[in-house]
């Protein structure tokens, strides 16, 4: 599996992604070629090198004829259809031009055939979106995670007047996606970058495993006194029998509730979607006996697992931090046995070598109806398995 990561340590925009995907290797000439072929007035990339903070990076620019034309969506998309791009570079770059057109017409309070692109329809803007769409597309990727998002802070002026950072249109595109703290007073995430992230991104989180094959820096206009005004771009594969996926972690320490509480809670959370629950005792200020509770849960399953955690346990906080899971392939599989059928799961392992583990629901039935053991049940489905 072939995976790119982007370190997002000052914000993510669209000549910087750009200028990350040209440094990683991503052919110039091609990117050019098909941002050419959208007939925008004398438009040309340059890359250049520069240093930020003394970490070189590739910097992008978009030379062209100065315009005044401000466009709606239908002429992006016309005018991407035209041009000479694969389709799938063509769904791309439409797919975040939609995106950006969606929060547009959202924080206005308008449709998003009437929403009037002003910043991100200009032709450096387009040319940005296109660019890191064929960029993309040339890489070859199977997935592309996201570290949690720095938008900085302070104000920054835009068509509609001063507003502040996150700009409208960035925070209604970052609904959703995990923000970074930071004390930068500057626009660290565009809405042109937060467009192709929100649309692009598989997962937010820490750096999977990966073997990294080659690194992209691209570099932002603004020198920052904080840090390096950059953003690194990982291009590396993964064992394919390893599934990836991105949950949360919620935890709650609690001191003063009963075991049958804490009981309930967990059941409840397990039949509301929970991937895992689990309890851990624990001590908290001057020596009291406690217990942490543990949920892993979706990312689309937060808000209502955290709600019960309030509800049922009385918790006055909970913390919650992104996680990564690598998973082997699994698929279901039953076995004969002298017992009855035992339904259970494969999983494919790294090696290329596969185990077999019986489901406890499908043992325990079992186990019921013919009045043995649950682990003579267990014993003989394994049994089964290794015998086949």
């Amino acid at each position: 599996m072939r995976i790119a990561y982007l370190d997002c340590l000052s914000g993510i925009s669209g000549d910087m992604l750009l200028g990350a995907l040209i440094d990683a290797g991503v052919d110039l000439a091609a990117i050019q070629a098909g941002v050419a072929s959208l007939g925008l007035p004398s438009c040309r990339l340059t890359v250049g090198e520069v240093k930020k903070k003394g970490f070189r990076a590739a910097n992008l620019t978009v030379e062209h004829e100065p315009e005044h034309a401000h466009r709606h969506l239908h002429h992006i998309t016309e005018m991407i259809d035209r041009g000479e791009l694969t389709p799938g570079q063509k769904d791309l770059a439409k797919r975040i031009f939609t995106r950006l057109g969606e929060a547009e017409a959202k924080v206005h309070g308008t449709s998003i055939e009437k929403v009037h692109f002003h910043e991100v329809g200009a032709v450096d803007s387009i040319a940005d979106i296109v660019g890191a769409a064929i960029g993309l597309d040339l890489l070859k990727l199977d997935r592309i995670v996201c570290s949690p998002i720095p938008t900085g802070r302070g104000f920054v002026k835009i068509a509609h007047g001063r507003v502040s950072i996150p700009a409208p249109a960035t925070a209604e595109l970052l609904r959703g996606v995990p923000l970074a703290p930071s004390d930068v007073e500057a626009e660290l995430t565009t809405p042109t970058g937060a467009a192709i992230a929100a649309t692009v991104v598989d997962a937010f989180g820490p750096l999977p495993a990966i073997t990294i094959e080659t690194i992209g820096y691209g570099a932002g206009d603004r020198d920052l006194e904080e840090q390096a005004n950059l953003l690194r771009l990982l291009v590396g594969v993964a064992d394919d029998r390893l599934e990836s996926d991105q949950a949360w972690m919620l935890e709650t320490n609690l001191d003063d509730v009963s075991g049958e509480v804490i009981g309930h809670a967990t059941t409840l959370l397990a039949e509301a979607g929970a991937l895992d629950v689990y309890t851990t005792a624990i001590q908290m200020k001057k020596n009291r006996p406690a217990v942490k509770v543990s949920v892993l849960s979706p990312p689309e399953l937060i808000k209502n697992l955290e709600q019960i955690l309030f509800r049922e346990t009385g918790s006055l906080g909970v913390r919650r931090w992104p996680v990564s899971r690598h998973k082997l392939e699994r698929r279901p599989h039953t076995v004969q046995t002298p017992l009855g059928t035992v339904e259970g799961k494969l999983a494919l392992l790294g090696d290329g070598g596969v185990s077999f583990s019986p489901e406890f629901e499908s043992c325990r039935r079992l186990a019921t109806e013919k009045n043995v053991p649950l682990k003579d049940v267990y014993d003989a489905a394994r049994t089964a398995w290794v015998d086949r």
